[in-house]
């Protein structure tokens, strides 16, 4: 039996194999250097676990305190080690990422000081952590303010935004590496820094933080590595590599990542508590594989991006654009292309193929959003998935797959429904 046989069992037809294959011969030069920006961060990732010393016994998990947690704190260390930081925070009680960069803020803020965002607008979800959108708890309760600088006229980090938007209480600088639900290209490794040392020359007393969401290993650096004091993520992306049932990690100065410790559990305990139960395995094995599955998602963005930009619609990153998370967007300008996308996402997934998502309202959004992800990992946004709010300009926002199969088939797959309902002509 053939592949393309094997394809037509999904409701594949030749008209969609046929249109893809010059667009995957095409893209076998940037699949080949994805390849080897994994072997390179595989080989780091394995450096750091050696060097860690970890061994059978720091897979066994602890239960109700979990005092003198090997595991946990060889996991720490392995995290700190790969990221080049001198401590890091990675706790299954950090529930997800936009949780973990509550924890690092509300962490490391007192009242009185101020929140810069150094690369325009938050994510729809930290609204609410911030105080942008009302919300009970957020930073602005606690008295701390909050200034945005934004982007310039092509969406890229701005110095002399930056600059007007300091204030003299600004303790934090916040850059969010990745788009968001935003058009504006991902910031690469070497634009943070750039960034980071226009802040350090003007305002040596900051402390720099990166929502470093949908990016880790993405290239051979981390924020971590020009000069970000911390860098915040989810284990439920790209460093859980599929496996990670939950969690997520604070790496960074030892004092950034103290003051998480003590916010996560309380003063006087800080990161001495914290039982981790049977997840270590998941969180350890994630972390192994997250580098190829990381280069699996990007082959499958990039996919995307070579197929749907052929079509005409607007992608972001585009096929040959330098890529730094795992996200590629595709604007259709119509909810009706939205929709056929992520239902044909939802179609090709191993687990709840058979549903088909529909718009509707999600906490800490502004508008209905719909979301397809049949994954193993519920909300595993590191396994295939797909989502985009219903609202002008109508984009959706594609990440994740653990294997590169598996995320060609997701794209196959949302050609044919939108060929079979008339949305693209091939």
């Amino acid at each position: 039996m053939t592949n393309n046989s094997m394809y037509s069992r999904f409701g594949i037809g030749e008209k969609v194999l046929a249109f893809a294959e010059p667009i995957l011969q095409e893209l076998s030069p940037r699949f080949a250097e994805t390849d080897r920006i994994a072997e390179y961060n595989q080989l780091k990732v394995i450096r750091a676990m050696q060097e860690a010393h970890v061994g059978e016994a720091n897979l066994m998990g602890t239960t109700g305190y979990g005092y003198d947690d090997i595991g946990r704190d060889g996991l720490e260390e392995t995290f700190a080690r790969a990221f080049c930081t001198e401590d890091a925070l990675v706790r299954p009680q950090i529930t997800c990422g936009t949780h973990a960069l509550a924890l690092a803020l509300m962490a490391n803020l007192r009242p009185g000081d101020g929140l810069l965002y150094a690369s325009g607008a938050p994510y729809d979800t930290m609204e609410e952590v911030i105080g942008i959108r009302e919300s009970a708890g957020s930073l602005a309760e606690y008295g701390i303010s909050y200034s945005q600088a934004e982007l310039d006229g092509e969406g890229r980090l701005s110095p002399e935004n930056i600059r007007a938007a300091l204030r003299d209480n600004t303790r934090i600088a916040v850059i969010q590496r990745s788009r968001g639900y935003s058009g504006r290209p991902t910031f690469t490794v070497e634009e943070i820094g750039a960034c980071i040392r226009f802040i350090r020359e003007i305002r040596p007393d900051i402390t720099v933080m990166i929502d470093n969401c949908y990016g880790e290993f993405t290239e051979e650096r981390e924020p971590s590595e020009v000069g970000a004091d911390m860098i915040v993520g989810s284990l439920i992306k790209n460093p859980g590599g599929g496996l990670a049932p939950t969690g997520g990690y604070i790496a960074g100065t030892r004092i950034c990542v103290e003051n998480a410790a003590r916010r996560l559990t309380s003063p006087g305990l800080g990161r001495e508590v914290g039982a981790t139960l049977g997840v270590l395995p998941s969180l350890y094995q994630g972390f192994f594989l997250a580098p190829t599955a990381v280069a699996s998602a990007m082959k499958g963005a990039m996919f995307a991006a070579g197929a749907y930009g052929a079509l005409g619609f607007e992608v972001s990153p585009g096929v040959t654009d330098l890529r730094s998370d795992i996200i590629q967007s595709v604007t259709f300008g119509n909810p009706e292309g939205v929709i056929a996308f992520c239902q044909g996402i939802q179609a090709a997934s191993p687990v709840d193929s058979y549903v088909v998502p529909q718009p509707d309202d999600m906490p800490g959004y502004d508008s209905q959003v719909i979301m397809a992800a049949g994954a193993f990992v519920s909300g595993s946004t590191m396994e295939l998935s797909a989502d985009g709010p219903v609202r002008p300009p109508y984009t959706v926002f594609m990440q994740g797959g653990l294997t590169w199969p598996h995320a060609k088939l997701g794209v196959l797959k949302s050609l044919q429904l939108m060929l079979d309902r008339g949305i693209i002509h091939l």
